[in-house]
């Protein structure tokens, strides 16, 4: 079960600290594809023609950001899943490898076996009952009973639940990987035709690009950024004896402790593996979404939180928009590039974080939408775009704000422009989990955007 043989060619990934020499760097030459379950195309490195993905190591050690893609699905042709997994902790990095070729595996199995019994009524799986409740843990169904959709979300929800659950027990009985300090967060989406399924475990990030009614870019986020500081998470925490505080040194930034011991500091509310924190409200239940795709939606960015904390959600759209009109395959490659950048210029005497990057375009090249060709056009470069305005968020105990956007459907408000806390990595002493100090941003209006001083 799942994707198999060596790879074409090893590369050291992101080990170019000049930053020529990683202008110089032929993305096409890295390009591993392996076989995955039931024909999939299994894509560890390299574009496609509608993919783009690159990770560059920060400096903090070894890289333990890694990521996905599986084209055909499931033996399904135009289908397509994509993961991106930040580890964290002594052995993050095995943790995020180990992960990232276990779920989809298992994501793909539990779909192949709904399909083999008729299709028959998923249940939603619930582990650990008593801190697990469909109906206020962050499950979200967004399709209507009448849609005809909604048999087959209700299986890939089910799917995506269970493949969670036991990919997570799996890691649990593993004892080539230490993971009761480590683990790893997972921000996945599941592609067919019109409909995009969001599956989120931590703080990596799904960030949409769609038009508005005058044709301009705008961001929709799909996932939220769950973290301790969210009301609802420190709650499940707290009534399993687990501690949510800040630390002196960082008091805007909530982690999460077990009962009597002043570890781990985790900065996230969910992930896969640190079982020292599984007894005491930490869950690898992801946060499940769904969001239907119309002729306007031009790509979908999923990036770790490297690329979160120092760039916002329109930033990104309009990096990668002006990247993919000249060159699809460098989208991802460009983009990264801008984080580390925005780090070295906003955070000098921060730490960089690990970044990794994977684009989903939703078109073939010769469609796309000309905004690409507009942004362009108004001269995006990495310093404007890095030195942009940063404003703090309005509902600091949400950890998220919303703002929505024109032309927008009230369907898919709920996601619009949500701006997730994120957070900077220092010199704490602790194991490598997440953050040390928050930013939070505001998507600014269009109106709000052009009123911007110069």
């Amino acid at each position: 079960m799942g994707a198999c043989c060596s790879t074409k060619k090893e590369k050291k990934e992101g080990l170019m600290d000049d930053e020529e020499e990683r202008e110089n760097f032929n993305l096409e030459e890295e390009n591993d594809t392996l076989e995955g379950d039931h024909g999939s195309r299994v894509r560890l490195r390299g574009p496609s023609q509608y993919t783009s993905m690159f990770t560059e190591r920060g400096r903090k050690g070894v890289n333990q950001d890694t990521m996905t893609i599986w084209e055909g699905f499931g033996g399904e042709e135009g289908q397509v899943f994509c993961g991106v997994f930040d580890g964290h902790g002594p052995s993050g990095h095995k943790v995020a490898l180990q992960i990232r070729d276990i779920l989809p595996a298992k994501l793909s199995l539990e779909l192949n076996q709904s399909n083999q019994n008729g299709g028959d009524q998923a249940s939603i799986p619930s582990p650990n009952n008593d801190i697990y409740n469909a109906e206020t843990d962050y499950i979200v169904d967004t399709v209507n009973k009448d849609d005809a959709f909604h048999h087959t979300f209700s299986l890939w929800k089910a799917g995506f639940l269970k493949a969670f659950q036991d990919t997570d027990k799996e890691l649990s009985l593993d004892s080539n990987i230490d993971s009761f300090y480590s683990g790893t967060t997972a921000v996945t989406i599941l592609r067919q035709g019109e409909h995009l399924m969001i599956a989120n475990l931590g703080d990596s990030r799904a960030v949409l690009c769609s038009r508005d009614n005058r044709n301009h870019p705008f961001p929709v986020q799909l996932s939220v950024d769950l973290k301790p500081s969210i009301p609802s998470e420190a709650e499940r925490i707290r009534s399993r004896k687990g501690r949510v505080m800040a630390m002196e040194k960082e008091p805007n930034v909530s982690r999460v402790w077990m009962p009597e011991e002043n570890c781990p500091g985790l900065a996230m509310a969910r992930a896969f593996g640190d079982f020292c924190l599984k007894d005491y409200g930490l869950i690898s239940v992801p946060q499940v979404s769904y969001k239907k795709l119309t002729s306007r939606d031009e790509f979908v960015v999923l990036a770790t939180d490297g690329v979160w904390d120092v760039l916002s959600n329109r930033e990104v759209v309009k990096i990668v928009a002006s990247a993919s009109a000249k060159k699809r395959s460098i989208a991802a490659k460009v983009l990264v590039d801008h984080a580390i950048h925005a780090w070295r210029t906003k955070y000098p005497k921060s730490r960089i974080d690990d970044c990794a990057v994977i684009c989903l375009f939703l078109k073939p090249q010769s469609s796309t939408s000309n905004f690409s060709q507009d942004v362009v056009k108004e001269g995006v470069t990495p310093r404007a775009l890095t030195q942009s305005r940063t404003v703090k968020t309005t509902d600091q105990s949400c950890g998220f704000s919303e703002v929505s956007e024109p032309g927008m459907s009230p369907a898919s408000t709920n996601w619009s422009a949500v701006e997730g806390f994120s957070s900077l990595i220092t010199a704490v002493n602790l194991p490598r989990s997440a953050s040390d100090a928050m930013t939070g941003r505001k998507i600014l209006s269009m109106e709000e955007e052009a009123e911007k001083p110069k």
